[in-house]
């Protein structure tokens, strides 16, 4: 009966020490900086969807990818001459899609979806990486107790993005 006892805590240490799941970075050692440089908003305003102006959602996007860096520790931020990486971004989409309707044929929840072109580069201006479309997305409801603004999913989409962002350059090596 002691001998069973003592084999399963032996059991679980080799399972879980097994498991795959890393908290360190993929990046190549050398790889320390990285710049953000402003993104570029070349959103097509003029394609017929209505209410699709959304000001400074750049700013917010480049902040928060910024912020992102800063908490995920992987990447420290420098100088565009002094880094490691440089990531180059254009916001080219934001779509408010209806989700859910209600028995009246009213919208009861949309989705927001941010798209950006990507390009990162490396210290001597090689392309590393490139995603022509990469987006983040949130949801929210217009009515109910889950009711939150468009603004509050607008930045709830932006952090969304950052963080994909972050996870592409960090993981994807």
């Amino acid at each position: 009966m002691k001998r069973s006892l003592l084999v399963i805590p032996l059991i679980m240490a080799s399972c879980l020490s097994a498991c795959g799941y890393s908290t360190k970075s993929s990046l190549p050692a050398h790889i320390k900086t990285i710049a953000v440089t402003p993104f570029v908003n070349k959103i097509d305003f003029q394609s017929g969807k209505p209410n699709v102006y959304v000001p400074l959602l750049e700013v917010k996007a480049h902040d928060a990818v910024i912020d992102q860096f800063l908490f995920d520790g992987n990447l420290r931020i420098a100088e565009e001459q002094n880094a490691d990486l440089v990531l180059k971004g254009e916001l080219t989409g934001y779509d408010r899609s209806a989700m859910r309707y209600t028995d009246n044929n009213d919208v009861q929840e949309y989705r927001i979806t941010i798209t950006v072109r990507l390009k990162m580069l490396n210290s001597h201006g090689e392309v590393m990486w490139e995603e022509p479309s990469f987006s983040g997305e949130d949801s929210y409801f217009l009515t109910g107790p889950n009711a939150t603004s468009e603004a509050g999913a607008i930045e709830d989409a932006v952090k969304d993005l950052a963080k994909r962002i972050v996870e592409r350059t960090v993981e994807d090596w």
